[in-house]
């Protein structure tokens, strides 16, 4: 579902503006969003925080936590690039961030999660999300990856499942998705084949959550697209009182010029060099 934000009663006529995000703008935005929850700032002083590799969550690194994450591919696990779906196979990169009480901890998240109660963090970025606030993330292991081991201990306790994802990724249905996904499932596929998982009881932070959290203004959702570098850009119409508005839009002009994403330093090989056969692919990396 996505995270639930009383916006202000706009008193008065609504001032608006129109604006758009390329979806490094957009990442820099939500992960500001993030940073400022009020969940995230109890966490902070008195819980557990994981932070999730994943590209969106390289900014909530620099933003929660200060350290900054250079180049942000590599703190992606899973990728689409180059127009495949890829692994970033450079080792050493560690499996997240873990934060116990604002303090940086030098252990493994697989660990540490068993030690969740209700109040604790779990980040991890999406794949898919649809107007109703349902998200999933493609994974192409067999047990799941990242989520496979966490989501049943934050079901289990009640615990927080924060998800950070811009509106480039949305799709028209999550749950008529997943059931045409699995990585057993097909004949060809451009990269690492990959099944789509159900992020359970997720509180999805798009750009338009981050601008109510942090401005207190509504937005709406009213395009899609670019060229040039703008490619999965989205444009908003925000509405708010002048007040709210301003500092909405003072905090748009801080995110615009952020660079974008670039390449991982090494990713699986093409899919071409497998004659695009999933099983290929996947025996190529070492996965069952």
């Amino acid at each position: 579902m996505f995270y639930h934000v009383d916006v202000p009663e706009i008193k008065g006529k609504a001032v608006l503006a129109m604006i758009s995000l390329t979806p490094a703008e957009s990442m820099r935005l939500i992960s500001r969003g993030v940073a400022a929850l009020p969940e995230i700032k109890n966490a902070l002083q008195n819980g557990l925080i994981i932070i999730a590799r994943g590209t969106t969550n390289a900014f909530v690194v620099e933003e929660l936590i200060n350290i900054s994450v250079e180049p942000k591919s590599n703190y992606g696990r899973g990728l689409i690039v180059n127009g495949e779906l890829h692994i970033n196979i450079k080792r050493g990169l560690g499996n997240g961030y873990v934060v116990r009480q604002g303090t940086i901890e030098d252990v493994n998240p697989r660990d540490i999660i068993q030690n969740f109660r209700q109040d604790d963090i779990f980040i991890k970025g999406a794949s898919a999300i649809d107007s109703s606030g349902n998200a999933a993330v493609l994974a192409a292991g067999a047990d799941s990856g990242t989520i496979g081991y966490a989501l049943p201990i934050l079901m289990a306790r009640a615990a927080h499942l924060i998800v950070p994802t811009g509106l480039e990724r949305m799709i028209p249905s999550v749950s008529d998705a997943i059931p045409k996904t699995g990585i057993y499932k097909y004949k060809y596929s451009t990269g690492m084949p990959c099944a789509l998982i159900p992020l359970v009881n997720a509180e999805v932070i798009t750009e338009i959550q981050a601008l109510a959290v942090l401005a207190g203004v509504r937005s709406t959702h009213v395009a899609s697209g670019g060229i040039g570098g703008s490619e999965g850009a989205v444009v908003l119409v925000i509405e708010g009182n002048e007040e709210n508005l301003e500092r909405a839009f003072s905090l748009i002009k801080s995110v615009k010029g952020e660079p974008a994403v670039g390449h991982p330093d090494q990713t699986d090989a093409p899919a071409s060099k497998f004659n695009y056969d999933p099983v290929a692919i996947m025996a190529a990396m070492n996965l069952p």
